[in-house]
């Protein structure tokens, strides 16, 4: 009971950082392009991380079998997640895409139940349906009003959404088979491979390797980095990590609802964007459905037990 206690904790304190990393997205996008931010908030990520694995004085014994594992996870948490998402955050406001991020639930139930063969009820799929209205409203009236978003940017935050289910699947698996320090680190050090080798590569075809680091002329952009770094990708992965090691990947994707408020409030207060009647009515919509998906979950496990046991 208090380890599950604990996962939930790690759970709403992961909530609550990826819930503000969206306004602190769209704060290094001012400065720099989306792949130079991704580089170097998991540059930062990984010299922490790094940091920490001297500290500790423990080596990771792990087979290159076990990086080939963990490596095609990375490739859905971090590098296509935060990828969608940062590229996503160009097209689009934090609040909406915070709304977007509020389907993890929903895509996670769908491929828990194809992947690993969870059943469903009927009123959860009638659940699932209504939050996928909520999102479709949410599009159709974008294209029909004056909002600078696009079909493009969310688009691409559904994506984002889709890959973070599938990482709550799989990581599901891996977190019971190595420990949550490793399986974060070689998260971390994929994704800093992977975007400081795009990025450097492409300013080097450019002839431009000099701006890939003027954005730290930056204050704000310094901030958000470290915060990006340290805590959007380096804690998140080791929080999440730890929650999936102890309660199921469908409880673990309800803390995106969590998520989703801070990103809307963050969006609206520090960063004073827009917010239309009709975002708010597609997040009750898309969270009435969450929340309907989940409880009749619980209700159907409950009783399916009472009939074995009779």
């Amino acid at each position: 009971m208090i380890e599950k206690q604990k996962a939930y904790i790690a759970a709403t304190i992961y909530a609550f950082i990826i819930g503000l990393s969206f306004m602190f997205v769209k704060i290094t996008l001012t400065a720099a392009t989306p792949l130079d931010t991704l580089a170097h908030r998991f540059t930062t990520a990984w010299l922490v991380a790094t940091m920490l694995l001297v500290i500790r004085k423990e080596a990771i014994k792990i087979t290159k079998k076990d990086v080939l594992r963990i490596s095609l996870l990375a490739i859905l948490y971090p590098t296509c997640f935060f990828a969608f998402q940062v590229f996503g955050l160009v097209h689009t406001s934090s609040s909406e895409a915070g709304i977007m991020q509020a389907t993890i639930p929903i895509f996670t139930l769908i491929f828990a139940s194809i992947i690993l063969k969870e059943t469903s009820t009927n009123s959860q799929k009638i659940a699932i349906g209504l939050s996928v209205a909520g999102v479709i409203f949410i599009m159709l009236m974008n294209s029909s009003g004056s909002t600078n978003t696009s079909y493009l940017g969310t688009g691409l935050i559904l994506i984002s959404a889709i890959t973070s289910s599938l990482y709550n699947v799989f990581a599901r698996k891996l977190t019971q088979r190595y420990s949550i320090f490793t399986i974060t680190y070689f998260m971390t050090l994929f994704g800093f491979i992977a975007f400081n080798g795009i990025a450097l590569t492409n300013h080097l075809l450019d002839g431009t390797v000099r701006q890939f680091v003027k954005p730290f002329q930056h204050g704000d952009f310094v901030l958000a980095i470290l915060y990006l770094g340290i805590l959007s990708s380096l804690g998140s992965s080791y929080l999440s990590n730890y929650a999936l090691s102890k309660i199921a990947a469908s409880k673990m994707s309800v803390f995106s609802n969590v998520a989703t408020l801070i990103t809307i409030l963050a969006g609206v207060i520090f960063l004073k964007e827009e917010f239309h009647l009709y975002h708010l009515a597609g997040a009750i919509i898309i969270v009435i459905g969450v929340i309907g998906t989940n409880y009749f979950g619980v209700k159907g496990k409950v009783k399916e037990k009472k009939e074995r046991v009779i």
